[in-house]
């Protein structure tokens, strides 16, 4: 399963603040524990969204619409990704609790999201939901 560590950003990394060098050590050292690990497949930040691009398509079928940023609501914003591949949801919960504060000041705030895999997109929804219920049958007999 894979597993999205998205950070939010702030007004810090919005306007550009990088983080102190302990931080960075930190998070570089967290990197390393994931690659260790052999969980790690992406990490990577981004650049403030004054920088960016919006695209939105306001009419099923039309033409879509362009505003350049900066954007507003740097909370609702994504400073950054750690893209991870793991066992289960409780491998992938105890990986981000042990992330770092992103930011070093306080107003960390990371969101973990499992991604869709591409064959899970294009299968029978029915299908999917029987081998649901399977898994959780299987689990419940291990777990005895």
């Amino acid at each position: 399963m894979r597993f999205m560590m998205i950070v939010k950003a702030t007004r810090h990394s919005e306007a550009g603040v990088g983080p102190a060098r302990e931080l960075v050590e930190a998070m570089t050292a967290y990197n390393e524990e994931l690659a260790r690990a052999g969980v790690l497949l992406a990490a990577e930040g981004l650049y403030p969204s004054s920088g960016g691009i919006r695209i939105t398509y306001p009419v099923p079928g039309g033409k879509p619409k362009v505003a350049p940023g900066p954007f507003e609501g740097a909370r609702e914003l994504i400073a950054g990704i750690t893209l991870i591949e793991v066992k289960s949801e409780e491998e992938a919960y105890e990986w981000a609790i042990r992330m770092p504060d992103p930011h070093g000041f306080g107003e960390g705030e990371i969101e973990l999201r499992r991604v869709y895999e591409a064959a899970e997109l294009i299968r029978d929804p029915i299908l999917r939901a029987m081998e649901a219920d399977l898994r959780d049958q299987i689990d419940m007999l291990y777990k005895k």
